[in-house]
């Protein structure tokens, strides 16, 4: 469960001088079990042929999930980094926006092994639109 106390300007002050900004990554949404964002298909996010450069679709999936489990922990304790990401690239966008939404945020998985960690395993959603 997101913390309560977190706000969209938060999350999006957050993303402020890392890879999610120079992307032009913006968070839009925000409730107990999900975040919302959306991200430019534009000079920065095309590859070489036009299209959308899959990596930074990535990006996005990666930004919201890390985020997303950085805001349902105490990070005076603790922090939250990706350690798997899979992607599948249905169709090819020229324009518009990706957005992504973080679902299931924060369902704990016991880790297989001893130790002080905790696993959380997350869904994230996108879709395309152009303008």
């Amino acid at each position: 469960m997101i913390r309560p106390e977190i706000t969209l300007a938060q999350l999006n002050q957050m993303n402020t001088g890392n890879m999610g900004e120079h992307l032009g990554i913006e968070f839009t949404g925000i409730g107990p079990d999900f975040i919302e964002g959306k991200l430019p298909v534009d000079h920065r996010t095309r590859q070489p042929m036009g299209l959308l450069h899959g990596g930074a679709s990535v990006v996005l999936a990666e930004t919201l999930g890390s985020l997303g489990a950085s805001c349902c922990i105490d990070p005076a304790t603790h922090y939250c980094v990706g350690l798997d990401i899979n992607a599948n690239h249905i169709r090819g966008v020229k324009e518009g926006f990706v957005y992504g939404r973080l679902l299931r945020c924060c369902t704990l998985v016991k880790p297989p092994r001893c130790g002080k960690s905790a696993s959380q395993m997350s869904k994230i959603n996108s879709s395309v639109s152009a303008a």
